[in-house]
């Protein structure tokens, strides 16, 4: 017996989100969709119970796109979800588990795998942020508990522990089914959905928000709110006085709205680039359409994948830095301070890279923490600042391209698979044999190459939204993922609207009668 059919009684009893027998209708999905997100808001809005104010949020640099909220039910966001892909895919690919993607069987299995492992990994990402002391428990409430159940004030804490865990592992498990339902009964998919939902909230933040982080008199959040105050209170002629570039384009924001603007246009215009393949149906004369292979054929999802494991990173070297172990690197905070960590943490804006912005913040970071006992930490180097960058941009683009190869053989988007799709539907390429071989010979003409391109632009684009920085910290990554996710969710709407006016079409775009 092979460890497949070992494994596979054990998948199966895993629990899961049954898919609809028929044709879900178009208005049922989307009802399903809406619903979905309104329950995602909600459950983000629901605070630990138990869980101290004082608790650090290691993931706060990441939330726009690991969705989720800090110190809420969903903690955790879609970052479970994403690791389990990112571990799966490299074990896969590095053929460590030998899959055929293309059979549905090992598809299947795949996918309970893959289920299996985010539960593994919801675990794995709670418990060193509760043992790590990044999330505390409140000790009134502990010694509250302690006293009702008679026990010691020890004993209290770890049973409030115990109950912030639980609380953690239901989010982490709600948003692994939320993500399973709309991925079968909605439209797009759940980690798609609700990383719109974040950076959009992230977006909105940043326009309109009247918050002043420094206090009574201090500058708004919000754009918009900024601009007025220093219109009313500052005073224009104040504000181009002196340094005006870091007045008006860093601190007044509007070099993150061209950021957040150009990215838009951009991810919009590159979404609609793609070479078109002539197809023919091999039983309908006349009967004529186009496979289209995008230049961002892999979408922009494996983006996420590379920022998932630059966040899982970080997290072990906080995790080793707050026992002692200190040969990776520094952190204050959530913040990267030197060696290792320092150079592999994402950028996030100008002030990671611009050099007199980098002193200011470091001497900001100093400022805070060596009031608090700690001991303070070196201003880096122009040449590390830059080594910073070239890291940064390295992982993006060399892990853009290598993590889009992986996504398209795991999600069935390969030549092999899509000519299968075509030959299965009863089109065939104009001037070929009529045989799956043929369409698969020319689907490789194209479709790895577009790959490695589009992975490779996607990093790079990503690396100029980091450097620029956008509305509300959303980030160029969490950015990027949420316009091309709209644009997809667009094509899906439009795709589904099409197949309740033409059913024959579901064949072809992969529907079910």
């Amino acid at each position: 017996m092979t460890l497949k059919d070992t494994i596979e009684p054990i998948l199966r009893k895993l629990p899961a989100v049954s898919r609809p027998e028929g044709h879900v209708h178009f208005k049922k999905k989307l009802t399903w969709t809406v619903g979905i997100l309104l329950l995602y808001f909600a459950l983000s809005n629901v605070p630990l119970f138990g869980m101290s104010p004082e608790s650090i949020d290691l993931f706060e640099q990441y939330r726009a796109f690991f969705a989720g909220a800090s110190g809420s039910l969903l903690l955790l966001g879609i970052g479970p979800i994403v690791t389990a892909s990112i571990v799966l895919q490299l074990l896969v690919g590095a053929d460590v588990i030998k899959m055929d993607l293309s059979n549905p069987q090992d598809q299947a299995i795949f996918q309970g795998v893959q289920k299996l492992l985010v539960f593994v990994m919801i675990i794995l990402t709670a418990l060193p942020q509760i043992l790590g002391g990044y999330i505390k428990p409140d000790a009134g409430l502990a010694a509250m508990l302690a006293a009702d159940f008679n026990i010691s004030a020890a004993a209290g804490l770890d049973l409030v522990i115990l109950i912030i865990f639980i609380q953690i592992f239901i989010g982490g498990t709600l948003i692994l089914f939320m993500d399973e339902v709309v991925s079968k009964w909605g439209i797009g998919s759940g980690v798609g959905l609700f990383i719109v939902a974040g950076v959009s909230q992230a977006i909105v933040t940043g326009l309109f928000s009247i918050t002043r982080p420094g206090g009574p008199g201090s500058a708004p959040v919000g754009l918009l709110p900024k601009w007025l105050y220093f219109t009313t209170d500052v005073g224009l002629g104040n504000l181009f006085s002196d340094n005006a570039f870091q007045n008006v384009f860093i601190d007044g924001g509007i070099l993150a709205l061209i950021s957040t603007v150009l990215i838009f246009l951009v991810v919009v215009y590159v979404e609609s680039t793609r070479i078109e393949i002539p197809l023919a149906h091999s039983a309908v004369r006349g009967a004529r359409g186009r496979f289209p292979v995008k230049l961002i054929y892999a979408s922009v999802l494996p983006m996420i994948l590379v920022r998932a494991l630059q966040a899982n990173i970080q997290m072990v070297g906080m995790l080793l830095f707050n026992k002692g172990i200190t040969f990776l690197g520094e952190f204050r905070g959530g913040t990267a301070t030197s060696g290792l960590m320092y150079y592999l943490s994402p950028l996030h804006g100008p002030s990671d890279w611009i050099p007199s912005l980098v002193k200011q913040n470091f001497d900001n970071i100093n400022t805070d923490y060596v009031a608090a006992g700690f001991a303070p930490v070196d201003v880096p180097a122009t040449w590390q600042i830059f080594l910073h960058v070239g890291a940064d941009a390295t992982m993006l683009i060399i892990g853009g391209i290598i993590f889009a190869l992986f996504w398209i053989e795991t999600t069935g988007m390969n030549a092999k698979n899509t000519a299968q799709k075509i030959h299965n539907s009863g089109m065939q390429i104009p001037g070929f044999r009529r045989n799956i071989d043929s369409i698969e010979r020319v689907m490789n003409r194209y479709i790895p190459r577009v790959t490695i391109i589009g992975g490779a632009f996607i990093g790079l684009l990503t690396l100029l939204a980091s450097l620029m920085g956008t509305l509300g910290g959303a980030g160029g990554t969490g950015l990027l993922l949420a316009v091309s996710i709209v644009y997809r969710l667009y094509e899906d709407l439009a795709s589904e609207q099409m197949m309740e006016m033409h059913p024959m079409m579901r064949q072809f775009l992969g529907g079910t009668s």
